[in-house]
């Protein structure tokens, strides 16, 4: 594939040119994927910016997005491809009409033609139409098991067997980015097939370069106490159900900064939290003196 970056140093100036702040080790495994073809699985908490990083490709590369998003009962017409029964009808009814039925294999391979098949995204994205692309199966752990076993192909050789019509293959492989939250194992055999990196939460260095780029304005004190503040929830938040993710930072910094907040202070801290955390047991849970205690701490570590 040309037009990728050639050095690991290469592709996180090509992240951070997308917005993305990326630490040495995603660099590096994303350079992998790029450079060898594979496709890459990236697993983490949510919104810890997963999905963001095919987003990204997409913009920087550049190429076009095809997107799989995975749910529960997802099937191969969904994701793959489905005959387009309505045109093959019609196609046999004109047949019949025009008298042209004698051959009735003729007939049969006619309606099994590629312009009667319907593309889905793991189909469009090895298609030449619109160049090459970046295919996102975005929440992997969210479909069913049985599901994976149709990715094999794809993964494996960059290409989908249509039983009635043959083997369709990429000319230009797409980039692959797998993502998933682990809330169920995904098996194995997709594993192997694929790259891997764990994408964790940043560290308080790379939350606040994030703030940099996606809250520019900020004011620098308040984006030091609001990382500090999401920091310090993080490394005790063994209680509340869902921990707050990146998105969640970007988004709680914009809403102070909507507010003209110059400072994190708990009144304003309370009245925000359901920007910050996404469940009532979690603010309820934090609201208050919890709420307080981490606003002194994280001035503290502020400065």
């Amino acid at each position: 594939m040309t037009g990728l970056p050639e050095s690991v140093e290469a592709t996180q100036r090509l992240l951070a040119g997308g917005g993305y702040v990326a630490d040495r080790a995603l660099a590096t495994t994303v350079h992998l994927a790029l450079r060898m073809g594979r496709p890459l699985f990236l697993e983490g908490e949510p919104g810890t910016g997963k999905t963001e990083i095919a987003k990204v490709l997409a913009k920087e590369l550049p190429r076009r997005l095809v997107r799989l998003q995975c749910y529960d009962g997802l099937d191969l017409s969904a994701a793959a491809y489905e005959w387009n029964h309505a045109r093959q009808l019609m196609s046999i009814r004109l047949a019949e009409a025009s008298g042209e039925t004698r051959d009735r294999m003729a007939l049969e391979r006619g309606i099994y033609d590629r312009r009667f098949l319907q593309e889905r995204p793991l189909l469009q994205a090895l298609s030449p139409e619109g160049g090459p692309a970046v295919l996102l199966i975005d929440e992997l752990d969210r479909a069913d098991e049985p599901f994976e076993a149709f990715l094999l192909e794809i993964l494996a050789d960059f290409q989908i067997t249509v039983p009635e019509l043959g083997t369709i293959r990429a000319e230009v492989p797409p980039v692959v980015i797998i993502t998933s939250n682990r809330t169920r194992e995904v098996h194995d055999a997709i594993r192997r097939r694929c790259l891997y990196h764990w994408v964790d939460y940043p560290d308080a260095a790379r939350e606040r370069a994030i703030l940099a780029i996606r809250a520019p304005g900020l004011p620098e004190r308040l984006s030091a106490e609001v990382v500090a503040f999401v920091q310090r929830l993080r490394g005790g938040g063994g209680d509340l159900f869902k921990l707050p993710g990146v998105a969640e930072t970007i988004d709680w910094a914009a809403a102070l900064a909507a507010l003209d907040a110059r400072e994190l202070e708990p009144g304003v801290v309370d009245e925000t939290l359901g920007v910050l955390l996404k469940y009532q047991d979690d603010i309820a849970k934090l609201r208050g003196a919890d709420a307080a205690k981490l606003v002194a701490e994280a001035k503290a570590a502020a400065g």
